[in-house]
C-alpha cells in the first residue's frame, strides 16, 4: 500500500470512530423521565438549543417558511424560524433537504478558523446587520464547538434534516437580518421575539 493510500485509509478510520463516539456521547446524555424537577413551584429550566430529533425529523415550526435558500447540487435550505431569546442570543432554526442525485456533505459551511474544532456543521454561518454594518458569527462553547447543528454528513438524496444555529442577539431596535451559509445566497428574515 502506498503511503497516501495508507494515510487516507487512516482518516477515514479516524473519522468512523469519531461519529460513532459522538453517537455514543449524544445516547448516554439522554435524560428520561426522572430528570430535574421543580423544587420552588418553578418548572425546570429549559435549554435553549432545539431538540434534534434525530435524521429525518421536522424542525420546529417546519410547516412555517420565511426563508429559502437553494445551492448548488440541489441541496435547499428552509428557515423556519429566526426567535431573540432574553438570554441575549438569536436562534436560527430550518431544515436542510438533499434534492440533489448524490449524497451531501457540509463541509464547506463551516468556519475556516484553525482553532475550532466543529466540522462538517453550520459554524460558517452568520447574522448580517445590513443597517448597522455588524456581522454576527455562530456562538461557541468553551472547547470551541459551535452552537449549531453539525455532523451534517452524508445527507443522502431525498433526505431532510434539522438543523440551528445561535448567535449574539443583535441590537432589540434590529428586526431583520441576512443569514448567510457559504456556497450559498444569503436569506432576509425578520427576528421574532
Amino acid at each position: 500500500m502506498s503511503i497516501r493510500r495508507t494515510t487516507k485509509a487512516a482518516r477515514g478510520a479516524v473519522a468512523m470512530a469519531s461519529a460513532v463516539g459522538l453517537a455514543l456521547v449524544v445516547a448516554g446524555c439522554g435524560g428520561g423521565e426522572g430528570g430535574a424537577k421543580a423544587t420552588d413551584g418553578k418548572p425546570p429550566a429549559r435549554s435553549t438549543a432545539p431538540k434534534d430529533s434525530g435524521p429525518g425529523s421536522p424542525a420546529a415550526d417546519s410547516d412555517k417558511v420565511i426563508g429559502e435558500m437553494k445551492g448548488p447540487d440541489g441541496v435547499v435550505v428552509t428557515l423556519h424560524s429566526v426567535v431573540r431569546d432574553s438570554g441575549g442570543f438569536v436562534t436560527v432554526n430550518g431544515t436542510v433537504s438533499n434534492r440533489g442525485s448524490r449524497a451531501f456533505n457540509a463541509i464547506d459551511w463551516r468556519s475556516n478558523e484553525t482553532d475550532l474544532r466543529s466540522r462538517s456543521s453550520l459554524s460558517g454561518a452568520t447574522l448580517v446587520d445590513k443597517a448597522g454594518k455588524k456581522r454576527y458569527l455562530v456562538l461557541r462553547d468553551t472547547n470551541g464547538e459551535c452552537l449549531c447543528t453539525t455532523g451534517l454528513s452524508g445527507l443522502m438524496p431525498g433526505a431532510s434534516r434539522p438543523v440551528f444555529a445561535q448567535f449574539p442577539a443583535p441590537p432589540a431596535k434590529v428586526t431583520e437580518v441576512d443569514f448567510q451559509l457559504p456556497t450559498l445566497p444569503p436569506a432576509s428574515v425578520q427576528i421574532t421575539d
